[in-house]
């Protein structure tokens, strides 16, 4: 949600994405560029990390067939 007007008492948000907030205890979808107006108490500002950048998939499976080859070492050598 980004704050489109503040003001004394309460500010006018706009949300930024489709979600699904609870109202008095009730799941209610809400739609991006859809605006309310709300108490400032119940608005806060999150601070978040951006999402992990994903590895190329040929070097997760590389890192899978290193565990798999390191891991079937290890059953040989505690055969022995």
């Amino acid at each position: 949600m980004k704050v489109v007007t503040q003001s004394e008492g309460y500010w006018t948000v706009e949300a930024l994405e489709d979600f699904e907030d609870y109202i008095d205890n009730q799941k209610t979808a809400v739609k991006m560029g859809e605006q309310r107006i709300v108490p400032p108490n119940l608005v806060f500002k999150q601070k978040t990390l951006p999402p992990m950048v994903k590895e190329h998939a040929y070097e997760l499976g590389m890192e899978k067939k290193l565990k798999r080859i390191v891991a079937q070492e290890e059953q040989a050598e505690s055969k022995k």
